[in-house]
């Protein structure tokens, strides 16, 4: 279906530094407008953040510090993408959390105020999780073409659960039917524990949230042990609590190549 546009509407993506939205700048960005008669307008740069490209932001990217040594800033080059914004809707996937963000910081740096809420905001990975519900009964729906009749009884539940990872092991001819590699394919790269409140910062592990995020395990415990010591009062996850705890009582670190026990 083609869009019915009233008005030009902006599509735009970001690559960044990293992930920390108030502090990551961007490396790269594409902006795709596309007007109500259909014609496009496209942009891609690239940027010089100003500061390093973190190496998980470089492996997923392709893009390196040296590849955008001699790229114009982003404050450079601030007043021609406002312009492009200008008098438009914005879309894109999963912008609203993140790209949108980053953005609206960028320009606060280059002195100009953007207001992302004074445009129409269409985020099309909202659409789709609202569409596709991550639910049992969604996944049972979608993998077994059958309704889950008793849900959120315990074990209607798990009669589901297995139905719906025989179902998955049916579809994706890439999905091992062992346990073991199926635990590595769920495991979330990015997190040192479960909940993802450690994050990997290389090989190294970092606090993924708050005031201190980005900020290296190991170079807390020497500079500020009230900020672990609160998390270990507080009400944190077991396994981020045994890490932190490993680090400042023993000096074991999870490191990326072997287990965070």
């Amino acid at each position: 279906m083609k869009l019915n546009l009233q008005r030009p509407i902006v599509f735009f993506d970001l690559e960044t530094t990293g992930l920390n939205p108030t502090e990551d700048r961007i490396i790269e960005i594409c902006c795709i407008k596309v007007h109500p008669d259909g014609k496009r307008d496209i942009k891609t740069r690239r940027v010089n953040p100003e500061k390093p490209i973190s190496s998980e932001a470089s492996e997923i990217t392709g893009i390196t510090d040296e590849d955008v040594k001699d790229e114009p800033t982003f404050k450079q080059m601030a007043k021609g993408i406002y312009k492009f914004f200008e008098g438009c809707d914005i879309s894109g996937y999963n912008i609203m959390r993140f790209d949108l963000r980053v953005l609206t910081e960028e320009f606060k740096r280059a002195g100009i105020s953007f207001d992302a809420s004074a445009h129409d905001l269409v985020d099309v990975q909202r659409i789709f999780h609202k569409k596709e519900p991550r639910t049992l009964e969604a996944a049972l729906r979608f993998y077994c073409k059958k309704d889950l009749e008793g849900a959120h009884a315990a074990e209607n539940d798990v009669i589901a659960t297995i139905d719906v990872l025989e179902g998955q092991l049916d579809m994706y001819d890439d999905l091992e039917n062992d346990m073991a590699k199926l635990a590595e394919y769920c495991k979330d790269e990015r997190w040192v524990d479960m909940n993802g409140r450690l994050h990997w910062k290389g090989e190294d592990a970092s606090i993924g949230f708050g005031k201190n995020q980005g900020k290296l395990l190991k170079d807390l415990v020497k500079t500020d042990r009230g900020y672990l010591d609160w998390i270990l009062r507080g009400e944190f996850p077991e396994d981020t609590k045994r890490i932190i705890q490993n680090a400042i009582d023993k000096g074991i670190y999870p490191s990326k190549n072997t287990t965070s026990s």
